[in-house]
């Protein structure tokens, strides 16, 4: 048995938690793992294999119960942690992260405060393949790069497993279940699915963790999370947060300083 899995047990045998969310290995390689037994811990592993970002579960009390939470994470997980921390929405006292180092040492965060000094080691870094596509659309004449997007809208299905996949989309209405007003139109077309796209990237500016879990869950394999590690990338350059950190003051489209820049508008 890993140490990991040690852990894991040990915490369900004394009932310090009622649950561990990790990894188990399925049949087409590591899944979500929901352990409520200690005999079970030893389905648990984490290795760079596991990319889910587990920390979608966290804002689910009806899936969560009443007990509280051990989260095996990977560093997505840990930046979504932070996250939801700083938007209000886990009880850090609720929750137990336990990740595992480069030499596979197994770390138990004492609160949120030390994941965040874990995270500083481990800036976020783009993906080549992305990085190349991301630098070939900007370069583009601006009706080019239209045309690009139409036509992955063009695929979409509205099947919304993007929000699902997302830990930061925890909104108990999504504007696409309003209806009165219809912010978003309900089928799928290339105009109405980049209506839909357009609101849900704004909605994650300064917020993404940069996971990619969006296009890991888009069953037509539109690139979506290339919108959001774009516009990672301008708020880094206007206002100096990184990708995948979280902002002490506030999230970029619900912050208003009188002295923000305004060459935004044309």
């Amino acid at each position: 048995m890993s140490k990991l899995t040690e852990i894991a047990a040990k915490l369900l045998q004394e009932n310090e938690v009622a649950l561990v969310i990790g990894y188990e290995e399925g049949s087409h390689g590591p899944r979500p793992f929901f352990c409520k037994k200690a005999e079970d811990a030893s389905r648990l592993l984490l290795d760079e294999r596991c990319l889910n970002n587990l920390a979608v579960y966290l804002t689910k009390p009806a899936l969560l119960g009443s007990g509280k939470v051990a989260l095996i994470a990977n560093l997505s997980s840990l930046r979504s942690v932070l996250q939801l921390s700083a938007e209000n929405q886990l009880q850090e006292d609720r929750f137990v992260v336990l990740t595992a180092d480069s030499q596979g040492e197994v770390v138990r965060f004492g609160g949120f405060a030390e994941i965040e000094t874990y995270l500083a080691n481990f800036p976020l870094n783009v993906r080549e393949e992305d990085r190349k596509l991301l630098e070939e659309l900007k370069a583009m004449p601006r009706e080019n790069r239209w045309n690009f997007w139409i036509n992955e809208m063009g695929k979409c299905i509205k099947c919304y497993a993007c929000r699902a996949a997302c830990p930061l989309c925890y909104c108990t209405r999504c504007i696409v279940e309003v209806n009165c007003p219809q912010w978003i139109q309900p089928w799928s077309t290339p105009l109405s699915n980049m209506e839909w796209q357009i609101n849900r990237v704004m909605h994650m500016a300064g917020r993404c963790a940069g996971c990619g879990a969006c296009k890991e869950a888009c069953p037509v394999g539109i690139p979506i999370h290339l919108m959001t590690q774009s516009i990672m990338g301008d708020i880094h350059k206007e206002f100096g947060l990184a990708p995948g950190s979280v902002s002490k003051t506030g999230n970029v489209l619900s912050t208003f300083k009188v002295e923000d820049k305004e060459n935004f508008i044309k």
